[in-house]
């Protein structure tokens, strides 16, 4: 078994998303102690925005006449793609910024999307190529937003990841939440407790 583990928190040590994907990846170690575990850090090296020069090689490839930038993007595009089909279970750090996703996760997405290899167009519409992969999403926030109307207007970030693993065929996709860390010590500290519970018991029933 292979675990992709994603982090996208510029924060480092001080980043709750981090903790948290931490904490997924020692209790599956855990559970599993010769799953493989693949780090991508996304904040130390983050893909490149696609801008008009590279959007025609990473997206439309059109290979020919490439430049050293371009062959560099394109390797790792196909590089950012192979790991993740790879991988059994991917856990991605997620915190909400401004109701969104940090870029760098945005950069990798951008990457992840790739016609022919996790979606496709067909006379019925886009078919997901990428299911077959658990997908935990470990998502933080600030504020405390879930279950309220606020929520559902503002969260681009948890509905967003939902809406592109769902895009490309990945329907195993668990969120665990650690919110309204941003509200004190005592908030904080609430919200990281019930998250750690929820990692512990998706363990045990992937055990069951």
């Amino acid at each position: 078994m292979k675990l992709l583990r994603i982090d996208s928190s510029p924060l480092g040590a001080n980043s709750v998303s981090r903790e948290l994907t931490a904490s997924v990846v020692e209790a599956w170690t855990r559970a599993e102690p010769a799953i493989e575990i693949v780090e991508r850090d996304l904040a130390i090296a983050p893909p490149d925005h696609l801008d008009g020069q590279l959007l025609q090689v990473v997206k439309f490839r059109n290979l020919e006449g490439l430049n050293d930038r371009q062959k560099r993007e394109l390797a790792l595009t196909d590089r950012l793609v192979d790991e993740f089909l790879a991988a059994d279970v991917v856990v991605i750090g997620a915190p909400m910024y401004n109701f969104s996703i940090p870029s760098q996760l945005k950069s990798w997405i951008d990457r992840i999307a790739q016609p022919g290899r996790t979606f496709r167009y067909t006379e019925k519409g886009p078919e997901g190529l990428a299911g077959g992969r658990k997908v935990i999403i470990a998502s933080t926030r600030g504020g405390a937003y879930a279950g309220t109307a606020y929520e559902t207007a503002m969260d681009h970030q948890e509905a967003y990841l939902r809406a592109f693993l769902g895009f490309i065929g990945v329907t195993d996709v668990t969120v665990v939440r650690a919110e309204g860390v941003a509200m004190g010590p005592e908030a904080r500290e609430k919200a990281l407790g019930a998250a750690k519970a929820q990692i512990d018991g998706l363990l045990l029933a992937e055990a069951a």
